[in-house]
């Protein structure tokens, strides 16, 4: 039997730092490199497009109109410079906003849930970041993430997240999530979310203009005796190769930046699971809540699964991959890495760092 991708993966967790020290300087790590892709690779998805301007659409239009055209296709680097970076600005200023509303999640004040509020403050006093927003999700799906960065940082539960935790649960995935703030890889999982998003649109817009295309000719769209036959092939010709070569370029942009997010979220897992230990120093308390959400997930409506499965997956502290049953509608995981280590292994960790501890 061949590898999987996620096989070809799995000697990065062989890398498992001995230390702290370790484990953040090899986070940070991984962060600079996947924060220089997620800048490199919007940068090669527009001019990939250059490209096939050149070396196909300008081909394609001389053929069209029967001319030769003279010159280039050209994109201003200082210009995509700016639009690049200011885009990725405003996901970074409005992404945790837009995953907030996705998951129906609702800040609430300390009077609403004063036990939540008490633990979120305690927590980060001993994490030493700011005190972030407390938000609550009303679904059955027990889970829990975190956005935005110290300073300006939301920690989300669910409701069925609390109702199945006790409280020393509930801390270490608290902390658990306050660790993923203070590393600030919170932050960059939303901003990666960009080109995934974009390529993907892309994608199904030229899907549709072949399907549409498909649909007019399949109803009699090509026939008529007035039509001039050569312009109508002309413009098949040309709305076929332009939507198939957006296709092809937005699906291998797709597919690369979705690898990148997801083996960067699994490592960072394993790092805040070591910081949420240390900050509430009961291991076995994240251990027990990583089992109780595992075991919680084959229950869970589809419907609440849905509505959580989207790019916001890889942010959860329990991953949605552990769910028993085989809803194709949901993300599959037989192409892509996991977006979480496998809980087994982080359970194993954490008794182990219990034990040592104890």
């Amino acid at each position: 039997m061949s590898p999987s991708i996620a096989d070809l993966f799995r000697p990065l967790r062989a890398l498992a730092p001995p230390n702290r020290l370790d484990r953040d300087q090899r986070l940070r790590l991984r962060m600079a490199i996947a924060t220089g892709l997620v800048i490199a690779l919007p940068f090669a998805f527009v001019y990939a497009f250059v490209f096939l301007i050149n070396a196909v659409g300008l081909p394609l239009l001389e053929w069209a109109n029967e001319r030769p055209y003279t010159g280039e296709f050209y994109v201003d680097p200082v210009l995509l410079t700016v639009v690049i970076l200011v885009g990725l600005a405003v996901q970074y200023r409005y992404g945790p906003r837009t995953v907030l509303r996705s998951v129906g999640g609702r800040r609430v004040s300390p009077d609403e849930y004063p036990e939540l509020h008490a633990a979120v403050t305690r927590l980060a006093a001993q994490a030493d970041v700011p005190k972030p927003d407390v938000a609550v999700a009303r679904t059955e799906l027990p889970n829990a993430f975190a956005v935005g960065t110290p300073g300006n940082g939301t920690v989300v539960v669910t409701t069925a997240l609390l109702e199945a935790l006790d409280d020393d649960e509930r801390d270490a995935v608290v902390a658990h999530e306050l660790a993923h703030l203070a590393n600030r890889d919170a932050s960059l999982m939303t901003v990666a979310w960009v080109l995934p998003t974009v390529t993907y649109y892309l994608a199904v817009l030229a899907f549709y203009v072949l399907y549409g295309l498909f649909r007019f000719l399949s109803v009699g769209g090509g026939s008529g005796g007035n039509r001039d036959g050569r312009a109508l092939a002309v413009g098949i010709v040309v709305i076929t190769v332009s939507a198939v070569l957006t296709l092809t370029v937005s699906a291998m942009f797709w597919f690369g930046s979705v690898l990148i997010h997801r083996v960067l979220s699994r490592y960072r897992e394993y790092a805040a699971d070591g910081a949420a230990a240390e900050i509430t120093g009961s291991p076995a308390a994240l251990a027990s809540a990583l089992e109780t959400l595992d075991e919680s997930m084959p229950a869970v409506p589809e419907r609440d699964l849905r509505e959580f499965d989207g790019g916001a997956e890889a942010l959860y502290v329990a991953p949605l991959e552990s769910r028993a049953f085989g809803d194709e509608e949901l993300v599959s995981t037989d192409v892509f890495p996991e977006t979480h280590p496998p809980t087994r292994e982080r359970v194993r960790r954490l008794r182990e760092r219990a034990g040592e501890a104890a």
